[in-house]
C-alpha cells in the first residue's frame, strides 16, 4: 500500500538551499563585498555538488549499483537537477552581471572591467605590457583536434579555448590554454585613475592580447570553460584501519583525475564551437552545462578590495567569558556547574584553555578526544601533543572518511603519533561524526575523580570556530563523563553492546528516544495539552523520523524547524499543517543541532553532533546530551526563540521548495544571529568578576 506522506527529493532540496544563499547577495542592505562573497559560497557549494551527489547518480545513470535510486530515477534526476541549476543561472546573471558590478563602481568607485571592450585607453599599455611580461611566459596553446590524442582537462581548472584561421588557407584551427592559476593572480589591479580604482581578470587581459599569441592567424573567437570530475572517494571500509589508511592515501592522488561530471562553458559559446569541443574531448551532451562569461566565481572570495581599511567591521568579535578570564581554572568553574559555549559569538580560546588545563593539571591522567575535521597548523592538535609530551595519555579517534579532509587528517594523524599520541582510525563500515572530548582524572591511588565531558555540535577546529555557529557543553556530571568514557571504549573496540544513562549515541540509544520524546508530545496534544517541538539542524531527511513528525502534526503538535540545508519534509499539506520550516543564511554558518521538547510545561533540551539523515541515524556515531542545568536550558531556548522570530534573514520554506523571506516592515527588525549576540554580550557584562 503506497503511504499517503511525499517527501521532497534530497538534492532538489539542496538546491533550494543553496539558491537562498545566491540571494543573500541580491540583499541591498549588507556590505558590497559580503554580496559579493555569497555568490562565491554558492559557486563552490554547486561545483562541490556536481562533484559529488551529481557524479555519484551519473554513474548509476550509466549502469552503477544503488540501492537507493533505479537507473531511470537517476536519469530522471540529473534531468530535474539541470533544470534547477540552469533556472538559477538566470538569478546569479542578474544578481551578479547587472547589479554587483554596477554598485562597485557606484558605491566603491572601484571599476571591474568585465571585457576589452570596456578598457578604457588610459590602461591599455598598461595591460599590453602585464601581458607581455607576467603572463605570456606562463601560456603554452595546445592545439585540439578530433583525431589526435585528447588534452587532459583537469579539474576545475579554467582553460581558454581559441578558435583562429589561418590566413593562408582560411582554415579554422582549435586551442587550449590552462589559465596559469598558480602564477599570476584571477583578479588583476590596474593603476588607480583620480579617486577610481580599476580591477580585470587574468582571462580578461590574455583575450586582450591573444592576438600576439597566433602571428599568421586572424582570431576567430574565444571562450573559457572548465571540467568538473567526480571528487568522491570509494574506500573498502571493511579492511583493517591500516589498510584503509594505505588505500585512501593512493586514492586521494587520483581524485583530480576522476571521471567527468560536467562541462561548463560560457553560455554565448556558437553552437557548431561547443559540438566541435563535445566531440573533442568526448563529452556527453547530459554532461553540459551553460555558465557566465567568466567561470570558477569561487575565487570571487579574493576579490581585491581596495577600500577595505574605510569599512568598520559588520561581523560581531568572538568575546571572552567575563568569569573565566586568563587566571580562572574552567576546571574549577565546572566543579561547580555546567558551562555553555556559543561560537563564534564566544571565543574558542576558552577550549584551548581547557586542554590546557588538562595538560598541567597533575590529577589528569587521560585524555581523549575526537577529530573530524582539523584545522592546519591547529592549536587543539599542538595541546594535545604537549599533553602527551607531559606524561598524559591521549587518545585521538581520527575519521579518515571526513571528505575533502582525509590527506589533512591523515598528515594531523601521522604527526600526532611521532608524538606519542594513541591514534585510533576509522572503524570499518562506520564514520564517527560525534564531536567528544573526555579529560580523566584520578588520584594518587588511582582512584577517579572529578573528570570532564565536553559535547559538541561542531568540529574542534579553530579556524571554522569563527564562521560556524555551533554549541558546546562543559560538564563535570558524573553520569555523562562516564556515558563519554563508554563511547570511547567503544570506539577502542573494547565494549561492544554498551549501555548509556544520559548521553544519546546514534545506533544504540538515539533514535528509540527521539521516537518516545515525540510520542509523548502526540499523547499531549491528544489530550488536549498544549505540545510544542523545536528542531534545529542541518538537514533533515530520513523519511522515517519524517514520518514521525508527519504523524505528530496530524496529532495537533506545533512544530517548527530550523533547518538551513536539505528539508525532505513538505510542509502545507493535509498531514502536515502545524509544521513550519524556518532556514536562515547569514554571516555565520547555522551549524548547531539543537531539539527542544515541552515535554508537558518541564522542557527537555537536547544538542549534539547528528542531523535526521539516514546517515547519521544508522550508519555513524553520533552523540547527543540533555541540557539540564536550568539556566542554560532557558539560554538555549532564547536563543531558539530569537531565531523563530528572525524576520531578516529568515525565511520560510513552502510546499514548492521556495524560500519566502519574512522581511515585514510593519514589524520590528530581529536580526537572530546579531541579536543572539546581543543577548549573550548583555549576560557576558552582568558577570564581570
Amino acid at each position: 500500500m503506497e503511504s499517503k506522506y511525499h517527501y521532497f527529493k534530497r538534492d532538489i532540496s539542496w538546491l533550494s538551499f543553496n539558491h537562498r544563499v545566491l540571494l543573500e547577495a541580491d540583499d541591498d542592505s549588507l556590505p558590497l563585498y559580503e554580496r559579493i562573497n555569497f555568490v562565491s559560497i554558492y559557486s563552490s557549494n554547486l561545483e562541490e555538488f556536481y562533484k559529488i551527489r551529481v557524479a555519484e547518480h551519473k554513474a548509476i545513470a550509466s549502469g552503477g549499483h544503488s540501492d537507493d535510486i533505479t537507473q531511470e530515477e537517476a536519469k530522471h534526476l540529473i534531468h530535474q537537477i539541470t533544470e534547477v541549476v540552469n533556472e538559477q543561472m538566470e538569478d546569479r546573471i542578474r544578481i551578479y552581471e547587472r547589479k554587483l558590478i554596477p554598485a562597485l563602481r557606484e558605491q566603491q568607485h572601484v571599476v571591474f572591467y568585465q571585457s576589452k571592450q570596456e578598457v578604457e585607453p588610459v590602461h591599455t599599455e598598461f595591460i599590453r605590457n602585464f601581458f607581455k611580461e607576467e603572463i605570456f611566459p606562463y601560456l603554452q596553446p595546445v592545439p585540439v583536434c578530433k583525431n589526435r590524442i585528447k588534452t587532459f582537462l583537469r579539474d576545475n581548472r579554467l582553460y581558454l579555448s581559441v578558435r583562429v584561421i589561418r590566413r593562408d588557407t582560411d582554415e579554422k584551427e582549435y586551442y587550449i590554454i590552462k589559465l596559469p592559476y598558480s602564477k599570476v593572480p584571477r583578479f588583476i589591479e590596474l593603476p588607480r585613475v583620480g579617486e577610481y580604482f580599476y580591477l580585470m581578470y587574468m582571462e580578461d587581459i590574455i583575450k586582450a592580447n591573444i592576438d600576439r599569441m597566433f602571428p599568421g592567424y586572424e582570431l576567430d573567437c574565444s571562450y573559457c570553460c572548465k571540467i568538473s570530475r567526480d571528487a568522491d572517494i570509494f574506500v573498502d571500509d571493511a579492511e583493517s584501519s591500516e589498510k584503509m589508511v594505505e588505500q585512501l592515501k593512493k586514492k586521494v592522488k587520483k581524485r583530480k583525475i576522476g571521471a567527468v561530471c560536467r562541462f561548463v562553458y560560457d553560455r554565448k559559446m556558437p553552437v557548431d564551437y561547443l559540438e566541435f569541443l563535445v566531440d573533442a574531448f568526448d563529452i556527453n551532451r547530459d554532461e553540459l552545462v551553460p555558465g557566465d562569461k567568466h567561470l570558477n566565481l569561487e575565487d570571487l572570495s579574493h576579490l581585491p578590495n581596495p577600500n577595505r581599511g574605510n569599512e568598520a567591521p559588520v561581523k560581531p568579535v568572538p568575546m571572552k567569558l567575563n568569569y573565566l578570564d586568563e587566571k580562572e581554572s574552567i576546571f574549577r568553574y565546572v566543579n561547580k556547574r555546567d558551562l555553555l559555549l556559543h561560537f563564534p559569538y564566544h571565543s574558542f580560546d576558552h577550549f584551548i584553555h581547557f586542554l590546557y588545563e588538562a595538560v598541567h593539571d597533575p590529577s589528569c591522567k587521560e585524555i581523549m578526544i575526537t577529530q573530524y575535521r582539523v584545522a592546519e597548523n591547529s592549536e587543539v592538535i599542538n595541546t594535545l601533543i604537549a599533553a602527551a609530551q607531559n606524561g598524559k595519555q591521549v587518545t585521538v579517534f581520527v575519521e579518515l572518511k571526513a571528505r575533502f579532509d582525509e590527506e589533512n587528517n591523515l598528515a594531523t594523524a601521522e604527526l600526532m603519533e611521532k608524538a606519542g599520541i594513541h591514534i585510533i582510525y576509522s572503524i570499518p563500515g562506520l564514520k564517527v561524526h560525534a564531536k567528544v572530548a573526555l579529560v580523566l582524572r584520578r588520584n594518587k591511588e588511582g582512584k577517579q575523580v572529578r573528570s570532564y565531558a565536553y559535547i559538541s555540535t561542531g568540529n574542534f577546529n579553530e579556524k571554522t570556530a569563527t564562521v560556524y555557529a555551533d554549541s558546546g557543553l562543559f560538564t563535570s556530571n558524573e553520569v555523562i563523563v562516564n556515558d563519554l568514557h563508554t563511547l570511547f571504549r567503544v570506539l577502542r573496540k573494547e565494549v561492544a553492546e554498551p549501555k548509556f544513562k544520559r548521553l544519546l549515541v546514534a545506533r544504540f540509544n538515539l533514535l528509540p528516544e527521539l521516537r518516545r520524546r515525540i510520542g509523548y508530545e502526540i499523547n499531549m496534544a491528544k489530550a488536549g495539552k498544549e505540545a510544542h517541538i523545536i528542531l534545529k539542524m542541518n538537514a533533515l531527511q530520513d523519511p522515517a523520523m519524517i514520518d514521525e513528525l508527519y504523524k505528530a502534526s496530524e496529532a495537533g503538535v506545533k512544530i517548527d524547524l530550523i533547518v538551513r540545508g536539505i528539508c525532505c519534509l513538505i510542509p502545507g499539506q493535509a498531514y502536515s499543517k502545524n509544521i513550519r520550516i524556518t532556514r536562515i543564511v547569514d554571516s555565520f554558518l547555522e551549524h548547531a543541532r539543537i531539539w527542544y521538547f515541552l515535554n508537558g510545561g518541564k522542557p527537555l533540551l537536547f544538542m549534539g553532533s547528528p542531523d535526521w539523515m539516514r546517515r547519521n541515524l544508522y550508519r555513524r556515531i553520533e552523540a547527543v546530551t540533555p541540557v539540564m542545568d536550568e539556566e542554560l536550558k532557558q539560554e538555549m531556548i532564547d536563543m531558539l526563540h530569537i531565531q523563530l522570530r528572525d524576520n531578516q534573514k529568515a525565511g520560510w520554506v513552502d510546499e514548492n521548495l521556495k524560500n519566502v523571506l519574512k522581511k515585514n516592515p510593519n514589524e520590528e527588525p530581529v536580526r537572530a544571529q546579531y541579536a543572539f549576540y546581543e543577548y549573550l554580550k548583555e549576560k557576558n557584562d552582568r558577570n564581570r568578576l
